[in-house]
């Protein structure tokens, strides 16, 4: 089974979550950053992932727009889904909910709110800025949950 995981990736979060899922993965997944996205031909990939980190409460823009021109496609494929964000509960379930069409999140195999990151290293002074004030968070700090990303894999697996 060819396998594709794609990403959007502001600080590393989702980065960091693909590329454990691809280690995961029974097969060799190929794995492709949006940002470094050239165009892809679903029709060579028979399991699509497809994850982004939340950014003031929504997805990168990119992952929403390639859902939304292959939704008829990606219904045809086993399907992953995933966001990497720092709440939880239900504003992390709504942001999920907010992040891909309806249709897919129902047709998915697998679906994974990992947690998130505040990785201050890779964020401009104005983002610092924002995060102190608003999330009241003075350092880098992760959220992400191995066991969460290791559920996925399991799912996506059988």
């Amino acid at each position: 089974m060819k396998t594709l995981i794609i990403y959007a990736s502001r600080h590393g979060s989702a980065q960091k979550c693909a590329e454990q899922i691809q280690q995961g993965l029974e097969e060799s997944p190929e794995v492709v950053n949006f940002k470094k996205s050239r165009r892809l031909n679903l029709a060579e990939f028979d399991m699509v992932i497809i994850g982004g980190s939340i950014h003031a409460g929504h997805i990168q823009k990119k992952v929403k727009t390639f859902c939304q021109t292959n939704l008829t496609k990606l219904k045809k494929k086993k399907l992953g889904l995933f966001v990497c964000c720092m709440e939880e509960g239900e504003k992390a379930e709504q942001q999920f909910k907010d992040a891909f069409h309806e249709e897919l999140i129902q047709h998915a195999t697998a679906t994974g709110l990992f947690g998130g990151e505040f990785n201050f290293e890779k964020m401009n002074f104005f983002e610092k800025a924002i995060v102190k004030k608003v999330a009241h968070v003075e350092s880098t700090v992760s959220k992400i949950s191995e066991q969460k990303v290791n559920q996925f894999i399991q799912q996506m697996n059988r």
